[in-house]
């Protein structure tokens, strides 16, 4: 099982390119089920889950190629499928296998899709994506460790979520584009990863309004036609990299990415202290400089736009170099501080209670041997590394690779002194 091998007290300088967002390009490949005619993709990140996305349309018999090694584009043509099925085996990993449920059901009338995998980040239930596809009119059911679903054509409803959900918004997106009739999708989430899927939708010949806002209306279509979309930068990665630059800096400059997605990330940055500027003549690049002391800072996660869940990981590790007490909330997961506990044998000053946590800074962190428990926690203990004296060994980093492309390359390219390695033995 490979690790990070990290030598902290490197500044980081120098420019790094943020990849295509994960969480937009997996739910548009799902959409590529919804027609017979090739969906030419762009900016794809060569991140484990985008790979076992692409074997997944493989196991039902959609073709799927790219003109590169490693893939940054794909061309998926789902002329037909004869595999309706996501299959346990290849998706206990990744979450995102559900997004598959929408579009099978609604182009072929039938699906089975393994309840999905992914990160231990607590439960993450699918019954509001059931319970809005039985509002459309499938007949669901779950039967060992599996959704099977069947429907003659679905039809168009009225469904409100009862509490926000960005897959379950994906996948009703993605199956009333070929419903019969108009659906009014309320409570829908805000997430740009949403505005990314409906473009791409809306480019292959569906009917939708209202996007990005909290009601979207779908007028149903027979069906939809091949097309070519380009995949918005990833918000997450991009915050990723604002964060260490925040730590480690030096000054980074981030470009290729979108600074409209980050404005609660830049608003709790700058309240810390970071200057962080866009390019005036390029909005697509970002520019952050540690400041000579990082200020404490509270967060509350929240529901885009507000502080965003999957950096919450990161800030922690931040705050434990910021002066003072930083109380930190997650409002999203109930099994998301999984962190503190390895950032603690770093030598950080933190207090769990549920899922809060109040950390006090600046403690100077040493380098140990962490365990990574899930995606996000895995980055936070890269950033903590970068700082800290001595020597970090990061194991599990499996997680990482499942959503961030090439990190310690990137990161090598700042001044970081990170290496991939192998144990002994494994």
């Amino acid at each position: 099982m490979e690790q990070f091998r990290i030598q902290g007290g490197r500044k980081l300088r120098g420019e790094v390119r943020i990849s295509g967002a994960k969480n937009a390009a997996l739910p548009a490949m799902a959409a590529a089920l919804l027609t017979r005619e090739p969906v030419h993709l762009k900016n794809i990140p060569h991140v484990r889950d985008i790979v076992t996305m692409a074997k997944l349309l493989a196991h039902m018999r959609c073709r799927v190629e790219s003109p590169d090694i490693p893939p940054s584009a794909f061309t998926i043509q789902a002329e037909t499928v004869s595999h309706a099925e996501a299959p346990y085996e290849l998706v206990k990993t990744m979450r995102a296998s559900v997004l598959t449920l929408g579009p099978l059901l609604a182009r072929f009338g039938r699906a089975r899709v393994s309840l999905p995998g992914g990160c231990a980040i607590g439960a993450r239930p699918i019954d509001l994506h059931i319970q809005a596809l039985e509002a459309l009119g499938g007949e669901i059911s779950v039967d060992h460790g599996y959704v099977q679903a069947r429907a003659e054509r679905l039809r168009g409803a009225r469904v409100r979520f009862p509490r926000i959900t960005v897959t379950g918004t994906e996948n009703i997106l993605t199956a009333a584009a070929l419903a019969e009739g108009e659906t009014i999708l309320e409570n829908a989430a805000l997430e740009p990863e949403i505005g990314d899927l409906a473009e791409l939708l809306v480019k292959m010949g569906a009917k939708i309004e209202g996007a990005g806002t909290p009601t979207i209306w779908i007028e149903g279509v027979k069906e939809l036609h091949g097309t070519e979309h380009t995949i918005i930068p990833d918000r997450i990665e991009a915050g990723t990299f604002l964060v260490a630059g925040a730590m480690a800096g030096g000054e980074i400059t981030l470009t290729h990415c979108a600074p409209h997605h980050l404005g609660a990330l830049i608003a709790k940055l700058r309240e810390c202290g970071v200057d962080i500027r866009c390019d005036a003549a390029d909005n697509s690049i970002l520019r952050v400089r540690a400041p000579k002391k990082l200020l404490a800072a509270d967060v509350i996660t929240q529901e885009y736009p507000g502080f965003a869940t999957d950096m919450q990981a990161q800030f922690m590790a931040l705050a434990t170099q910021a002066e003072g007490v930083s109380h930190i909330r997650e409002a999203i997961f109930e099994n998301r501080m999984l962190h503190a506990v390895e950032l603690l044998r770093m030598g950080a000053n933190i207090h769990i209670e549920g899922n809060s946590a109040v950390v006090t800074g600046p403690t100077p962190l040493t380098g140990a041997p962490v365990t990574a428990s899930d995606l996000r926690a895995s980055a936070s203990l890269v950033l903590a590394a970068l700082v800290a004296n001595n020597t970090t060994t990061i194991d599990r980093v499996y997680h990482i690779d499942r959503g961030y492309e090439r990190i310690e390359e990137k990161l090598r390219g700042l001044g970081a002194s990170i290496e991939r390695v192998s144990p002994s033995g494994s």
